[in-house]
């Protein structure tokens, strides 16, 4: 992990450019506007705090944001680089296993939206379900009030995966997702597993395959805007999300070789 933001290369953004209409002329530089929303990434810093920096001015930035998260494009670059780095990894440019977990975090304070009191966590605000891959990349998340079980608030999780990963087959989860959610992969012809675990183990145990979207988790904790959740709206905790694994991707992908 980078100890500290670094503005995107050349090639970087010249996979990234494709997706955000850079041919139009504007006043503005859209490649500073995707560093500046990059840095509020990493950082946590207040969008009107942008002034202080080099970066466009901040309500400027925040549209193109408000634009991006609204159309997809955040979604779109996710999943482009995502395939880069498992074409990378000589691997298929789809998973065929997913491995969807939950993390329950504290919402900012002044925030109603979407707010909930997590009993077994003992956490007031949200709680965010993640889809990844072997490679610990986000695929898919989703995000709601903290209060909600993981079995039925992970199903818009698997809703909007569908279409998407065509060559999924296997999503591994949690004891947390039976019920609701394991019926739900089943309807769509996916199968749903649990990794094994003897009854009478206590504390923490290393499951197979699942350690990796644990790692994910602990990955998020870099990203000072989504360590917590900042956000009036859930769609913007996603985008952050998004963004997050964007730039996990983006160090890891070697675009010399592309």
């Amino acid at each position: 992990m980078q100890p500290q933001y670094q503005r995107l290369t050349d090639d970087q953004w010249q996979v990234i450019k494709q997706f955000v209409n850079w041919q139009r002329k504007r006043e503005i530089d859209l490649r500073e506007v995707m560093d500046a929303i990059l840095y509020i990434t990493r950082t946590g810093i207040q969008w009107r705090n942008l002034q202080e920096t080099k970066f466009p001015n901040w309500q400027a930035v925040y549209y193109y944001f408000d634009q991006w998260k609204k159309d997809g494009t955040f979604e779109k670059i996710n999943a482009a680089l995502n395939q880069l780095e498992r074409l990378q990894n000589q691997r298929e440019n789809f998973p065929s296993l997913g491995l969807a977990d939950s993390q329950s975090i504290k919402l900012a304070p002044m925030i109603c939206e979407h707010r909930g009191v997590d009993g077994n966590k003992k956490v007031n605000g949200r709680k965010r379900h993640i889809l990844v891959d072997v490679l610990g990349r986000i695929y898919q998340c989703h995000i709601h009030a903290a209060n909600v079980h993981d079995s039925p608030g992970g199903v818009q999780l698997l809703e909007d995966t569908i279409g998407g990963l065509k060559r999924m087959k296997t999503i591994m989860a949690d004891k947390s997702y039976r019920g609701t959610f394991a019926e739900a992969v089943e309807k769509v012809s996916i199968d749903f597993e649990v990794p094994d675990r003897p009854d009478n183990t206590k504390g923490f145990k290393v499951e197979a395959k699942r350690w990796v979207v644990e790692r994910t988790f602990a990955w998020l904790n870099f990203f000072r805007r989504v360590a917590i959740d900042y956000e009036h709206t859930p769609e913007s905790a996603r985008s952050f999300l998004f963004l997050a694994n964007i730039s996990i991707c983006l160090w890891r992908i070697n675009f010399n070789e592309l």
